[in-house]
């Protein structure tokens, strides 16, 4: 212990120069005015990127009108603080369920790109601060798709979806405005009904096909009669001037019998088994047969 009493004791003796206190002194002062400085700079700038838009709170005056476009920008720190806006188009998705005019139950998906007007972000941050796509998009989508689709029959929308969807962004666009919100797209992206109206719409598809089948059945059938009918006329035609060919010519059957024969001997020549047929069985026993003498 006696060497760390010794040290403690020639502390004591050491002597500070004159001038000491004050260069330390001076340069805490520049130590903190430099980093007030910094914080001072660093607050006082604020930067706006690309798609955004910013405005400003001022302690004193509130917001104030300027719109400040993309790029760095002075306030005074303390008394002013930035509010940055996204003004690029973002999507938005809202679902509802409606009836329409036939008192049916459609389940509705609408689709929009929207985004603040940016001459008007001053009123949009006063009226309804950052998040005014929660406070006004589904309100509003909601009713304007109320009043339009019970306009329409179930089946209308259907066959007439993009007429419906013009009358909604029309609509629509209207009722943002009021808040000063754009939109440039809307568009339905999913249309349901109710489950007893999809069974309603097939079984009406099932009896339609079975009244479609139905009728091929019957037009068939008439075709067919029509088919029996001119076939059986033909024969008879032709079993008709078969007859008045005998009667002006008895020869007329010899010419059918040879006629015959040479068809059954064609099938028989082309046969790899040796056939033997006597004249009769291929009807050419022409010795049997008188044929008088044309006069």
């Amino acid at each position: 212990f006696g060497g760390a009493w010794g040290g403690m004791d020639r502390l004591k003796k050491a002597k500070i120069p004159p001038g000491a206190p004050g260069i330390a002194g001076r340069l805490g002062a520049l130590v903190a005015l430099g980093g007030a400085g910094i914080y001072a700079l660093n607050n006082c700038l604020f930067n706006v990127e690309g798609g955004h838009r910013g405005v400003v709170f001022n302690r004193f005056v509130g917001i104030k009108e300027e719109v400040y476009t993309e790029g760095t920008h002075f306030i005074f720190p303390w008394i002013e603080r930035p509010i940055i806006y996204d003004v690029r188009l973002r999507p938005q998705q809202i679902s509802s369920a409606t009836g329409t005019r036939d008192l049916q139950t459609v389940n509705i998906t609408l689709r929009v790109l929207a985004r603040p007007k940016p001459a008007k972000l001053p009123e949009v941050y006063r009226t309804l601060g950052l998040n005014y796509e929660q406070r006004v998009l589904p309100s509003i989508i909601t009713e304007t798709l109320k009043s339009v689709i019970a306009q329409y029959n179930a089946s209308q929308l259907l066959t007439m979806r993009e007429a419906v969807s013009a009358e909604v962004m029309r609509k629509l666009k209207l009722r943002a405005l009021y808040f000063n919100i754009e939109m440039d797209d809307i568009s339905i992206k999913d249309l349901t009904f109710g489950k007893e109206y999809t069974l309603a719409v097939e079984s009406k598809q099932v009896a339609q096909q079975e009244a479609e089948r139905a009728k091929f059945y019957v037009e068939r059938a008439e075709q067919e009669k029509k088919a029996a009918i001119i076939r059986a006329q033909g024969e008879a035609q032709s079993a008709r001037l078969i007859g008045q060919a005998i009667a002006n010519n008895p020869s007329f059957i010899m010419l059918r019998r040879i006629e015959a024969a040479r068809e059954i001997g064609d099938i028989i020549s082309r046969s790899s088994n040796r056939v033997f047929l006597s004249a009769e069985s291929l009807l050419l026993n022409l010795g049997e047969l008188k044929i008088e003498k044309s006069k």
